[in-house]
């Protein structure tokens, strides 16, 4: 065998060798998030738990800020988002390399509703790694709503990823799956059929009344709950031609605003 022949097939065993290194070799981490990718997902939704069960474990949107800088705070967890809405309670944090993040979100629920979370097991669902961002990306892109394609969930988690922005919540890994989330649910949107017919609970809501009321022209209507969806089914209402609006809510300071802003009244 000639000389340029041997040097020929060392080079190739050597080849060989260095990918069978390279394939052996721990992936290394990505620069840009120096805490690894460790996600769960603890949540309740229409779904999986009756209204009085989802507003038990419901975060007003004004305590956002201080619930999700609470979460982020606690040994062990790395990133947090909270997201929730009428339809939905759903609490994801990125947890540090080697912890569990489950016992740490139980803890987190308890510490914030003060209350046995024994009764509510049964209604929970749990997501974890490549599990939770499938899930986001569904909740987004409104394949997981009420009502497929409706528009407002989007609007929410925006503002739930805005929130956990500003309070440095989301820094790293978790941050990005979320964002991909909110790209890929605008391109959902814009590229597929899905949001052209697409109609908010409230709106349905409305149209079901006239299909069982007939027309609501004149109508004087009841609307129990001051929340976002209760706000948007008034505006419809009127918009359908209800004459007057009475709203009742839980705290009646909520119910008196409501009211007000459709000259309505609060009871």
């Amino acid at each position: 065998m000639s000389r340029t022949e041997g040097e020929r097939r060392e080079n190739q065993k050597s080849e060989v060798r260095s990918q069978k290194s390279e394939v052996n070799r721990p992936p290394t981490p990505d620069s840009r998030f120096p805490i690894p990718m460790n996600l769960v997902l603890v949540g309740i939704n229409h779904r999986t738990a009756p209204v009085e069960v989802r507003e038990r474990m419901n975060i007003q949107e004004s305590r956002l800020p201080v619930a999700v800088s609470n979460l982020v705070r606690r040994d062990g967890i790395a990133e947090g988002l909270i997201l929730s809405t009428c339809n939905r309670v759903e609490v994801t944090a990125n947890a540090e390399e080697g912890a569990d993040g489950e016992p740490l979100l139980r803890q987190f629920l308890l510490d914030y509703h003060h209350c046995d979370l024994s009764p509510w097991e049964p209604y929970f669902y749990w997501r974890r790694q490549e599990e939770v961002v499938r899930h986001l990306f569904r909740v987004a892109s409104s394949l997981d709503s009420m009502i497929l394609g409706e528009p407002q969930i989007l609007g929410q988690v925006k503002r739930s990823y805005a929130v956990a922005r500003e309070v440095g919540a989301l820094s790293g890994v978790l941050g990005e799956v979320v964002n991909q989330a909110l790209g890929v649910a605008r391109r959902v949107r814009r590229e597929t059929a899905l949001g052209s017919a697409a109609v908010s609970v409230p709106y349905a809501a409305v149209e079901l009344a006239k299909k069982i009321f007939g027309s609501l022209k004149g109508k004087t209507v009841f609307v129990i709950g001051a929340g976002k969806m209760s706000e948007i089914s008034a505006k419809h209402l009127l918009e359908s031609g209800a004459r007057a609006i009475f709203v009742s809510n839980r705290t009646y300071e909520r119910a008196v605003e409501l009211a007000a802003a459709f000259h309505g009244t609060a009871i």
